[in-house]
């Protein structure tokens, strides 16, 4: 597997081309692994959500986090990897005129395609910022609310954004973040693969040692709001995979889970 570095050139690249090609109905079918047939196998339906834009959408989630995240009237929102502003938008409806929703993303196609967005939709409390969430370009203690969505699984040091994360959050703020985990080890064909890590499967990490971080980091109040099995389809693992370490793989079915965990500052 690459270095951090060079994961995040491949991270970039791959959602600045979702991004571009977002006319395509969004999914990451047409670029990621994380895909049977024509849907994303981890996505989960926005419909009948308040503040839900279609165009927004590009299918890259794994759960609802803001459906979770408690927002309440006039809190500042923070959506780390925000991508075209789905997530943001529906915690602006949560939120209301007046709080305040910023959404954080590394891929300038996605930062332009999100500004694109608010700008169509005349929201005067939304806004995007290009940069890293290993260090977040805002100041301590400015969120009530941080939500993310399938988006910490790409980043190398996960450490460092829940330290991030604790940073940006007010005291007794808290975040609701959707993202893979395992149970078990994943095949090392499938770790080592990149398109496999930009596809948001061999970037995830025990489950246990995900919710150790959050512990560790001080949260408290650590509650998993949903957990759900995600199947990778025989046709993706065929290319990773020979008959024999397939069987093996699926004889452990929920190796890969979906997530969605709450915590408090």
């Amino acid at each position: 597997m690459e270095n951090g570095l060079e994961l995040k050139k491949i991270v970039r690249e791959k959602y600045g081309k979702i991004a571009s090609n977002s006319n395509n109905n969004g999914t990451c079918c047409s670029t990621g692994c994380c895909c049977g047939g024509e849907t994303n196998i981890m996505y989960e339906d926005y419909d009948g959500l308040n503040g839900y834009n279609p165009d927004a959408d590009l299918g890259l989630g794994c759960g609802l986090p803001t459906k979770f995240a408690k927002i309440k009237k006039g809190d500042t929102v923070i959506d780390l990897g925000s991508g075209a502003g789905n997530d943001c938008f529906v915690a602006r409806a949560e939120t209301g005129e007046n709080g305040k929703v910023i959404g954080i993303d590394f891929t300038p196609e996605m930062i332009e395609k999100a500004r694109e967005n608010v700008k169509k939709r005349g929201f005067t409390n939304v806004e995007f910022l290009h940069g890293d969430i290993e260090k977040i370009p805002v100041d301590s203690n400015t969120a009530d609310v941080i939500v993310s969505n399938c988006v910490l699984n790409l980043v190398p040091n996960k450490q460092s954004v829940f330290k991030e994360i604790y940073r940006v959050l007010k005291s007794n703020g808290h975040f609701s973040i959707s993202d893979i985990v395992l149970i078990g080890d994943l095949p090392e064909k499938i770790k080592s693969a990149a398109e496999m890590y930009s596809g948001c499967v061999s970037g995830a990490i025990e489950k246990g040692l995900y919710l150790d971080y959050i512990k560790e980091t001080g949260f408290k109040n650590i509650i998993v709001q949903k957990e759900t099995t995600i199947v990778l389809p025989v046709e993706e693992l065929k290319n990773y995979l020979d008959d024999n370490e397939i069987s093996i793989y699926k004889s452990n079915p929920d190796i890969i889970k979906s997530i969605t965990v709450y915590a408090e500052k």
